[in-house]
This record gives C-alpha cells, structure tokens and sequence, in this order.
C-alpha cells in the first residue's frame, strides 16, 4: 500500500466518534480547547485534531482526557454500538450526524433542543426543518435536472 492511498482516506469511524465525545463533554463542561491541552500538557491544535479526528488518540492520552473532563474513557465510545455486529450497520447515517454536530449550529441545536420544554413545539421545529430539508433536496433536484438539459 502506498503513503498517497492513506492520506486519501477518511477518518477510521471510531476516531471521528470519540473526537466527536471529547468535543461534546468539553463543551458540557465550559471548557476551551486550550484549557483542556493545558491540563493535559499538549497544544490547543493538537486536542481540535483529536476533535475533528484528524489524529488517533493514544489510550494514555486518552485516559488523561477522562480524568481532566470528569468522565470514565467508556464516555467516548458510548453509542458506537456493538463491535461484534455486522460492520456498516447504520454507519453512514451516524457520519452525517457527526458532521453536523462538530459544526457550530449543530453544537448550538443539540444544546437548545432539549431546553424546549413542550412536546408539541418541539415536533413543529421538528416538522419545520424536515420540511425545509425536502424543500431544498427538491430545489438541488430541479437545478440538476435543468443543467441536463
């Protein structure tokens, strides 16, 4: 195998949950990125490339992790689901997840979401993004079926 075909592919799935854990208890917490490489004695750049998992986190740097967050290692692999299962079960789905919950809105919605207190509000906001998701599938739809043309 050579070194071109490793840069040319995604993160290992598990890394990008587990960076996707750090960053989500980092921030339940009110902790900045420099804050936590300071306890942690790494750099600000260094913990935002375990977030996006552009690096692996070693198991050493990882049980620092825990104990500077408060949390047991399990946290980060909570909701990956069974290992022995059939691999690619419901991966792709949990992919676009994470990418929208390592942007800033994402980050935003998931903390709001849950603070609406009311069953019925939150399933309009629910019926509204769906609706506004379809609204925009069927433009991106018609502006390629025009360019066909």
């Amino acid at each position: 195998m050579t070194r071109d075909l490793d840069l040319d592919r995604a993160p290992n799935p598990v890394d990008r949950h587990v960076g996707l854990r750090i960053r989500l208890r980092r921030k339940e917490l009110g902790i900045s990125q420099e804050r936590l490489a300071e306890s942690i004695g790494l750099t600000f750049q260094q913990v935002q490339k375990y977030e996006r998992a552009a690096n692996r986190v070693s198991a050493s740097k990882l049980w620092e992790m825990a104990k500077a967050l408060k949390t047991s290692v399990a946290y980060f692999y909570e909701g990956l689901g069974d290992p022995a299962a059939t691999p690619g079960e419901g991966e792709e789905g949990r992919d676009v997840v994470h990418d929208f919950l390592l942007t800033p809105e994402g980050m935003e919605l998931a903390a709001l979401f849950p603070r609406v207190r009311r069953a019925r509000v939150r399933r309009r906001l629910l019926d509204l993004v769906r609706t506004m998701a379809e609204e925009s599938e069927l433009e991106e739809r018609e502006g390629a079926a025009l360019q066909e043309v």
